[in-house]
C-alpha cells in the first residue's frame, strides 16, 4: 500500500464521494484506511466509567483503499511511485505531477 497516513486523499467511490480529507489510520492486513470526515457512521456505546457518557456517536468507518486516490498539493488526484532521488535514498512522487511526497 503506497499511501500513508496522514496524506490528502480524494474518495473516488461510495456513499461520499468526491469528499476528501486526510487518512487517520491505516489496517494493511484489510487493506483499509480512515479518512478524516468521511463514510460517518452512527454507533452506541456502552459507559465505560462513572464520568464517561455513553449514547450515540458518530464515527468515521474504514474505507477500502481502492475507493480513494491520492491528491497532490495542486488539488489533482494522482497515482503513487517509487523513485531514488540524487542522494540514493528511495521516495515518493505523484506520477501525474511529477513532485516528490
Amino acid at each position: 500500500m503506497k499511501l500513508k497516513k496522514n496524506d490528502t486523499v480524494l474518495i473516488i467511490a461510495g456513499k461520499d464521494k468526491g469528499k476528501s480529507g486526510k487518512i487517520i489510520k491505516i489496517d494493511h492486513d484489510k487493506q483499509r484506511v480512515i479518512v478524516q470526515g468521511a463514510n460517518m457512521v452512527k454507533k452506541t456505546m456502552r459507559k465505560k466509567s462513572a464520568q464517561d457518557q455513553g449514547g450515540i456517536v458518530e464515527l468515521e468507518a474504514p474505507i477500502h483503499v481502492s475507493n480513494v486516490a491520492y491528491m497532490t498539493s495542486k488539488g489533482q488526484t494522482s497515482k503513487i511511485g517509487y523513485k531514488f532521488d540524487e542522494s540514493g535514498k528511495k521516495v515518493r512522487y505523484a506520477k501525474k505531477t511529477g513532485e516528490v511526497i
